[in-house]
């Protein structure tokens, strides 16, 4: 199949670096906020790669819950293929793709579990099929049917019916704390403008523009 006339044109708006916030994180949030007002398709949604001590790169979607001038935090299973990298190396990639509104944000640092009170807090906030939903899948394991899975969570259903649902000791949340974060903005014929925000011993952030 050959798939090579297939390209799209990029021309909503430059970016200039007089345009972006000092924060990197406060940049973050005008463009989020601004894909949130697109009314996109899971705007939190964001592509993470890891690596093992195997050294073959993984990438998968997560959603991001929350984040602040500390980091981005997601949630996980413990027991998770993601985690188990994670254990083995803690640099991680994130990626950010908004297509319509022509922008990405990569995302590179550092990532580490918070706390246990953080979890329980957002675990406790989350519907209760949801929080089913942690006990019933042994994520990244292989298993024989999705019936099977089905009727584990018929079980776990009905064993905690108008009960309180307890909090996996195996489930919880990372926090990404940045190195590095690159802001994306389509440009007409493939100049697009790319700006770098990278972390300095004084705890300042340099932006530096990228050639696309």
């Amino acid at each position: 199949m050959d798939i090579s006339d297939i390209r799209g044109k990029y021309t909503t708006k430059n970016l200039d670096i007089n345009d972006l916030n000092k924060s990197p994180f406060k940049q973050f949030e005008i463009w989020f906020n601004d894909a949130m007002n697109e009314n996109l398709l899971e705007p939190n949604a964001f592509t993470l790669a890891t690596v093992g001590n195997e050294m073959m790169p993984s990438v998968r979607t997560v959603l991001l819950k929350y984040f602040s001038e500390k980091g981005f935090v997601f949630f996980t299973n413990y027991d998770s293929k993601k985690a188990k990298q994670i254990d083995q190396n803690p640099k991680v990639a994130a990626l950010f793709t908004w297509l319509p509104l022509e922008r990405q944000i990569k995302i590179e640092g550092s990532v580490e579990k918070i706390s246990k009170a953080e979890s329980l807090k957002y675990f406790l906030s989350r519907p209760k099929g949801s929080q089913l939903g942690a006990w019933v899948s042994r994520q990244s394991e292989v298993i024989s049917s999705r019936a099977l899975l089905e009727q584990k969570f018929e079980e776990m259903k009905n064993k905690f019916l108008n009960k309180e649902i307890p909090f996996p000791s195996f489930w919880g949340g990372y926090i990404i704390k940045p190195i590095r974060i690159e802001f994306w903005q389509g440009g007409e014929d493939r100049l697009h403008d790319r700006f770098l925000y990278e972390f300095k011993e004084d705890n300042s952030w340099e932006i530096k523009r990228l050639a696309p």
